[in-house]
């Protein structure tokens, strides 16, 4: 499976479940069972090196701005949940976090968007049905302790306003 095969089931699980993250993973499921095992671990392995790269501060400052706080577990759904939006909308994002204010759809809700546990889940639940045993480790050395680039202040509202004046004023103001 290459990348485009990755993107291709994300993006058709997406449409199909029209946004509603629990739905996006049980497609996505449903349709890496049709694949043969090592298909699916390929999934997981583009999945992890995707949710490993947005292990950034600049986009855990968005994320911050985007659902008004979010804990490393709430940062690490939101990567999963980002994963799920597409190549469009995870691209942008690591390019300009801020663009987040336009690409979310605008019927974005922070109370019930942003997060998506379950697509983080997909590939081990197929590869399970499929196998009937635990995916194997997929070879990714262990995450760094601290994402990625300088700390953002979460706590001083000046200071996101600044970093993001687009999510800001779509989301705070």
């Amino acid at each position: 499976m290459d990348e485009t095969d990755f993107w291709e089931i994300v993006d058709a699980a997406r449409e199909g479940a029209e946004g509603d993250p629990v739905v996006t993973a049980d497609l996505i499921v449903e349709r890496l069972s049709d694949l043969d095992p090592e298909s699916v671990t390929d999934f997981a392995r583009h999945f992890e090196a995707r949710f490993n790269r947005a292990y950034r501060w600049d986009l855990w400052g968005a994320a911050w701005v985007i659902l008004d706080g979010a804990s490393d577990d709430c940062f690490e759904n939101f990567r999963c949940w980002l994963i799920a939006q597409g190549r469009h909308a995870f691209e942008g994002a690591l390019h300009d976090p801020d663009a987040l204010a336009e690409l979310l759809p605008q019927d974005f809700d922070p109370e019930q968007d942003g997060e998506a546990e379950e697509v983080g889940y997909a590939a081990y639940d197929a590869y399970e049905r499929l196998t009937g045993v635990e995916l194997p480790e997929l070879g990714f050395e262990e995450p760094p302790e601290e994402p990625e680039g300088s700390p953002v202040d979460f706590e001083d509202s000046g200071v996101l306003a600044t970093a993001y004046p687009r999510l800001w004023a779509r989301f705070r103001a």
